[in-house]
C-alpha cells in the first residue's frame, strides 16, 4: 500500500501549495491546529490565500504567522478576536472577511467534503449574514441558502496516524479537523505519532486514510491561548 508518511513539513507541501489557493486548516484558538505546517506554508512564499478556519490563531502563532507576512488574501471565519494584526489589516481594507456564524461553517465543510454544494439553514436569516444569499421558506420561517465548502488544501493536526493516513484526533483537538480532513482536494496531517499500517483499532479511527494524501510526524509547541492561574491563600 502507498506509504503517505514524509521526512518534513516543507516536503509535506511540497508540490501541493500554489498562489491564490483556498486553504481549510483546522484547530479551535491553539487547540489542535497543525502549527509546524502554517510554518512551513509561510517559508514556502505562497501568497493571495483564502484561508479557512474558525480563527485566525494569535499575532505570533498559527494563522497570525501567516498575516504577518501578508500572505492572506481573504479569511473565512466565525470569529476573529486575539488577534491584533486581523484587526489592523481588516479596518484598514487591507484583508478581506467572510464572517460565517460556527455551526454553518462545519456544516459547509462537512457538505463540501460530501459532495453537497449547497443547504438551507435558518442560522443568520434577517442578518447581515443573508445578505446576497438566496432565500426560501419553509413551514413559514426563512431560511437561506450556504455553499458547502471546497478547499484546495486542507492542513489538519492529529495525534496518531498509520502509514496509510488513517487518523485519530485527541480529545478537544478533535474540533474542526475531520471536517477541515474531508472538504480539500488534497489534505495533509500532521501528527504526533505514526504506526504501521493495522496497528490502529478500526473502531477508534476518526477519519480514514481516503481522505488523506500525505502526513508529517511532529514535534509540536502546544501553546495555550489564554492561562488563567488562581493563587494559593
Amino acid at each position: 500500500m502507498f506509504d503517505k508518511v514524509y521526512d518534513s513539513p516543507d516536503a509535506a507541501l511540497e508540490g501541493v501549495v500554489k498562489d491564490d489557493m483556498i486553504v481549510a486548516v483546522g484547530g479551535f484558538g491553539l487547540c489542535g491546529i497543525p502549527e509546524l505546517l502554517i510554518v512551513a506554508l509561510r517559508d514556502s512564499g505562497v501568497k493571495n490565500l483564502t484561508a479557512v478556519s474558525n480563527n485566525a490563531g494569535v499575532d505570533d502563532w498559527g494563522l497570525g504567522l501567516l498575516l504577518q507576512t501578508r500572505q492572506i488574501r481573504k479569511m473565512l471565519s466565525s470569529y476573529v478576536g486575539e488577534n491584533a494584526e486581523f484587526e489592523r489589516q481588516f479596518v484598514s481594507g487591507e484583508l478581506e472577511l467572510e464572517f460565517c456564524p460556527q455551526g454553518t461553517l462545519a456544516e459547509r465543510m462537512r457538505a463540501g467534503g460530501a459532495g453537497i454544494p449547497g443547504f438551507y439553514t435558518k442560522t443568520g436569516a434577517g442578518t447581515l449574514v443573508a445578505e446576497g444569499k438566496p432565500t426560501m421558506d419553509f413551514e413559514g420561517e426563512s431560511y437561506i441558502l450556504e455553499r458547502g465548502i471546497r478547499a484546495d488544501l486542507s492542513l489538519v493536526k492529529a495525534y496518531a496516524a498509520d502509514r496509510s493516513g488513517n487518523l485519530i484526533f485527541r480529545k478537544t483537538a478533535r474540533n474542526f479537523n475531520p471536517l477541515v480532513a474531508t472538504c480539500g482536494k488534497v489534505c495533509v496531517a500532521e501528527v504526533e505519532k505514526i504506526v504501521d499500517t493495522g496497528d490502529l483499532d478500526p473502531d477508534q479511527i476518526h477519519t480514514p486514510g481516503i481522505f488523506v494524501d500525505r502526513i508529517v510526524q511532529t514535534d509540536s509547541e502546544k501553546r495555550i491561548e489564554q492561562r488563567t492561574v488562581t493563587e494559593r491563600s
